[in-house]
């Protein structure tokens, strides 16, 4: 990502709506997954520490982070993560079967070669492990933010799940989410490209009352998105075993 986007992460991850109502999605999503506090995990794209702060508070304690930014790696040290170290998601450090739990939430889209992003997390899996991995959907929603963080792609549900089932993953659970936003987010995208507005981040779009407006608006859509399971949102989550 550009290095002014993880500086307004670095800033806003920690009471933002977004980051805030997916922290509470994941920690949801890895209960119901009965993941042991005392499994290893691994967190792909660190970014400034959204999943770590997660972590820490949900209480694992072996914790490795893995990001290819200089920047990312420095925000985090700034917040008391220590523990991460620079490096490619297409060729982690690690050994064969390293982790029992990797978190790849808003990454592989960052990568030319999502296939080999995908094997290795494959590679550093335990054979009894577990991937959560979040991806943005739908090419029509591509915009700023797609832009500003040097996205490759969007996706869509069903070619998301070929992909990581043809690398041997056992897709358990998979939905889009922020449906509720759909509509609103490709709105404001097509605003932002026909004005020419200069924006370092969309996160940027916010207030108090915004805020608080939206995060109960995500916590509702986050609650349904997995029963309803609508065609459409703004993002995928998948959940697969090895």
């Amino acid at each position: 990502m550009e290095a002014a986007v993880y500086l307004h992460e670095a800033e806003r991850e920690e009471h933002h709506w977004w980051f805030v109502g997916r922290r509470k999605l994941f920690a949801r999503e890895l209960r119901r997954a009965g993941v042991s506090l005392e499994a290893r995990v691994l967190d792909v794209g660190v970014g400034t520490g959204a999943n770590l702060r997660l972590l820490r508070d949900l209480g694992f304690n072996k914790v490795t982070g893995l990001d290819p930014s200089d920047d990312a790696i420095r925000h985090c040290a700034e917040k008391g993560f220590s523990r991460v170290q620079r490096g490619d998601i297409c060729a982690m450090p690690f050994a064969d079967g390293s982790f029992d739990l990797v978190l790849a939430t808003d990454v592989i889209e960052h990568v030319v070669d999502d296939d080999r992003a995908v094997a290795e997390i494959m590679r550093v899996l335990d054979p009894a492990g577990l991937a959560l991995i979040t991806v943005p959907a739908f090419q029509s929603l591509w915009g700023l933010q797609d832009r500003q963080s040097l996205h490759k792609r969007r996706y869509r549900l069903r070619p998301l799940v070929r992909l990581l089932r043809s690398h041997g993953l056992r897709v358990q659970r998979y939905y889009y989410f922020n449906y509720l936003m759909f509509i609103p987010v490709w709105l404001i995208r097509r605003l932002i490209d026909l004005l020419g507005l200069r924006l370092e981040s969309e996160s940027q779009i916010n207030s108090p009352f915004i805020n608080r407006a939206m995060s109960t608006v995500f916590a509702f859509d986050l609650r349904t998105a997995p029963m309803m399971r609508f065609p459409f949102g703004v993002s995928i989550l998948a959940i697969a075993k090895r």
